[in-house]
């Protein structure tokens, strides 16, 4: 049986460079290169779910900035899912983006063993290493639509 999901992906930027993240772990060729992704919730708002998914899988503090769009990702054969994702630009506090820093998830979402990872910046050029469709919106930032949440 196929799952529907919905999802926020987030999209932090800053000096030319994407917040990223690798697991610590798990083969690169098992998870890819990542960035802030998660499930939206029953009853919340896609643009709170990306605030949400940041802080939890990174750390960091966030305001959407932007409202990017949406697209649908075909997990299989990986997981029997079909995921809705709604693709947000987000502010963060300004870093080095030579900074790296470990972060985690002591209790992952479809199970298993507690999850580490590193999260760093790399270059937007070379953003097209992301794993899994999600940087199916990068190309599209520089021309984005205002946060959709009310004032």
């Amino acid at each position: 049986m196929i799952t529907h999901t919905r999802k926020a992906v987030c999209y932090a930027v800053q000096q030319g460079h994407l917040l990223v993240f690798t697991h610590k772990e798990v083969p690169l060729e098992v998870t890819g290169v990542q960035v802030p992704a998660g499930t939206i919730r029953p009853g919340e708002e896609p643009a709170d779910a990306a605030v949400r998914e940041l802080q939890e899988e990174t750390g960091l503090p966030g305001k959407v900035s932007a409202y990017l769009g949406e697209s649908r990702y075909d997990l299989r054969p990986m997981r029997q899912e079909i995921a809705t994702r709604h693709f947000f630009l987000l502010e963060v506090p300004a870093m080095d983006p030579a900074a790296r820093w470990d972060a985690g998830e002591p209790d992952p979402e479809h199970g298993g063993p507690p999850a580490a990872w590193t999260c760093w910046w790399i270059p937007l050029p070379r953003a097209h290493v992301l794993a899994a469709g999600l940087g199916t919106m990068l190309g599209g930032l520089g021309q984005h639509k205002k946060d959709p949440r009310p004032a």
